[in-house]
């Protein structure tokens, strides 16, 4: 994959476009004629951010950071970690601060942002939980990655807020962790402390990006990021991803994957589906359908292969008016884009992020 501002993981970057609005069609046209000179994971246009009604918030809720176990104390120390012609990889300067001797670096994209818009975080902690009348502790540890696209105030919230998401969800299931016959009993149902811990991060995923996108409402926290962490809990690893940061497991020099890509590509399935059930999400300018490539007007009235929702392989159909809609999943590999504009899925923000559309709007946060 693309090296990522945090080298571990594939970063998710906008190319900034400013168009009048009666270029639109003939732009996405051309772009997708010329799909390759799209940066990879990226967006086509960052200016869909913005809303022509209603003005930014400029308070930010968090100041730009790198990440707490780097100790950059000055202004100075993070502007040298965007340096663009030097390209220095930084690591923490003392191996003491991340447990367990875990590693970490970072470098910036060259010329693909101001900033590293990349986060990372740590925490080790403890959940309260009472047993038999005493007061006793089950001890976690976190890491986490956050590839943030389109500007790094998504990443740097999501990195501060998470993990206390996590806790939370876990404390209102800590007792039932710890019961002894085999797993919380609800009616017939034995429910295991695995699947607990599985709903906590699922839960604690839902309401921070929930929030992220109420807060965007009051604070300047452009863009969105992907999400990847690492739970070690009652001696066991659990993984969750948002996005397509990859996890791997490394053991006797063979790998294992610990997580699963959310692209157009990988979800095309669920998004045809949605596409199709909620036509109104697509507005009059996207089409759920996929065809074996992008139908022309003088198509019009010939056969070409196409698949619908419901169909893994191809069949025929006759093309017609209401087939020069473009494809909500155009393009393939790392170059598929959702309602040409984005190439992940399932990140958190981009809740304000709205696909080309020369009538209406067509928001990307429902996909």
């Amino acid at each position: 994959s693309q090296p990522g501002e945090v080298q571990l993981f594939s970063p998710a970057d906008y190319i900034s476009t400013t168009l009048l609005p009666s270029m639109l069609g003939r732009f996405r046209s051309a772009v997708f004629s010329a799909i390759g000179g799209l940066e990879e994971d990226g967006l086509s246009a960052s200016i869909l951010h913005s809303s022509p009604v209603r003005s930014k918030p400029s308070r930010e809720k968090y100041k730009y950071q790198r990440p707490a176990f780097l100790r950059l104390e000055t202004e100075d120390e993070i502007q040298v970690t965007a340096d663009h012609a030097v390209r220095p990889i930084i690591v923490p300067r003392d191996v003491s601060a991340l447990p367990w001797a875990a590693g970490y670096a970072e470098t910036i994209n060259a010329g693909k942002s101001r900033h590293n818009e990349d986060q990372a975080m740590v925490r080790q902690g403890s959940i309260g939980v009472l047993v038999g009348g005493k007061m006793e502790q089950i001890p976690y540890t976190v890491f986490a990655v956050f590839d943030g696209h389109a500007g790094a105030g998504c990443a740097v919230t999501a990195s501060n807020d998470l993990w206390t998401a996590v806790q939370s969800r876990l404390e209102s299931v800590a007792t039932r962790l710890v019961e002894t016959d085999g797993g919380a009993k609800w009616y017939s149902r034995t429910i295991s402390a695995e699947s607990l811990v599985i709903g906590a991060l699922e839960s604690a995923f839902w309401d921070t990006d929930q929030k992220i996108g109420e807060e965007k409402k009051v604070y300047n926290m452009p863009g969105g990021c992907t999400v990847l962490m690492a739970l070690f809990i009652l001696g066991k690893l659990y993984v969750a991803n948002a996005g397509d940061s990859r996890g791997v497991l490394c053991r006797a020099a063979k790998s294992y994957p610990m997580s699963y890509d959310f692209t157009p590509v990988t979800e095309r399935s669920r998004l045809m589906q949605l596409g199709k059930m909620a036509p109104h999400l697509l507005g009059e300018e996207y089409s759920w359908l996929e065809y074996s490539r992008r139908p022309l007007r003088k198509d019009v009235g010939s056969r070409m292969l196409y698949r619908d929702a419901h169909m893994t392989g191809w069949a025929y159909k006759i093309i017609q008016e209401s087939d020069m809609k473009f494809p909500m999943v155009f393009g393939e590999g790392k170059r598929s884009r959702l309602l040409a504009t984005i190439g992940v899925t399932r990140g958190f923000g981009d809740h304000d992020l709205r696909a080309q559309a020369q009538h209406g709007t067509v928001l990307i946060k429902p996909f």
